[in-house]
């Protein structure tokens, strides 16, 4: 199947009507035929023919989350059938990789499954907008998959933007993060720094540059604003000037645009005028403001 119907495909019948699970779970003993409305049946599947989903771009799961819900699996069974498609050796996941690892460790034979016919090209971009839309990735694994969105199966930036139910500003600071040293990244994925750090990092144009701060975040637990300040002084700490009092509701304003925006954001007031000031740091900074400010107009 081409990209450009895949995407149709997926974003026009939406992602919640591909892989619905509030179908009835009623064990039966043998897979259900085609006659039975098998996409509307769940069918206990042997949990050993059932592999993990290759395109899952979910690569880090909590062992001590997996086994608080092993624990909760043994009490109440599986409350949410994982959605499968037909695999020359049996299932493959299409959602639902946490619970099907949490019922290998409480010990189940089979679980229950709704049963999807979902090409490769379908098969990746769901598993993809599930996580998304449920939060289960970390930032470099949301950005990585939004990337794979893009560039493997043609999507604009406004399209994943709708198909996974974040803003347009959001993807965009997301993508960013791949410009990222493969050092930080790691850090970004542990949740040693977090993602509004390492967009300020992406300021300093070198490596060894980012690094050396990225590790300094860590030592000293900066906050995103002094990242910000550092970065702004070239990589250097200064001690801050002294500033009168702020208005409570204009920094409120400030952190709202600054995660709208993904970039520092300054408003000076006089009477009843004043400024908006963005901050950029670098050439293509820049441009990515110039390009979210005329999708904003």
């Amino acid at each position: 199947m081409a990209a450009r119907s895949v995407k149709n495909n997926v974003l026009g019948r939406g992602i919640s009507a591909l892989i619905s699970e509030g179908a009835p779970a009623v064990e039966t003993k043998e897979v259900p035929q085609a006659a039975q409305d098998p996409e509307n049946t769940v069918a206990y599947i042997d949990i050993n023919d059932i592999k993990p989903n290759k395109s899952q771009p979910r690569k880090n799961f909590d062992e001590d989350s997996i086994t608080e819900l092993a624990g909760s699996i043994q009490e109440h069974g599986i409350i949410q059938p994982l959605i499968v498609r037909k695999s020359s050796s049996g299932y493959e996941l299409v959602a639902g990789e946490r619970r099907w690892r949490a019922a290998r460790k409480a010990g189940l034979d089979k679980v229950p499954c709704l049963i999807r016919e979902f090409t490769d090209e379908e098969n990746a971009l769901i598993a993809i907008i599930e996580n998304m839309q449920r939060e289960d990735l970390d930032p470099i694994e949301e950005a990585e998959g939004l990337n794979e969105m893009i560039k493997a199966y043609g999507l604009t930036q406004d399209e994943v933007s709708r198909s996974v139910g974040k803003s347009r500003p959001y993807i965009a600071n997301s993508l960013r993060l791949l410009k990222l040293p493969g050092k930080i990244r790691t850090q970004v994925s542990a949740g040693k720094i977090s993602a509004g750090h390492a967009r300020a990092i992406l300021g300093l144009r070198s490596v060894s540059a980012q690094e050396q701060l990225a590790d300094k975040i860590v030592a000293e637990g900066l906050s995103v604003r002094e990242t910000e300040d550092i970065v702004k002084n070239g990589g250097k700490k200064k001690r801050p000037p002294r500033r009168s009092r702020k208005d409570p509701d204009i920094i409120a304003v400030e952190e709202k645009l600054k995660e709208i925006y993904g970039t520092r954001v300054t408003i000076t007031t006089n009477g009843r005028k004043g400024t908006v000031e963005l901050a950029y740091y670098g050439r293509d900074d820049l441009n990515r403001l110039i390009e979210l400010l005329e999708s904003n107009r």
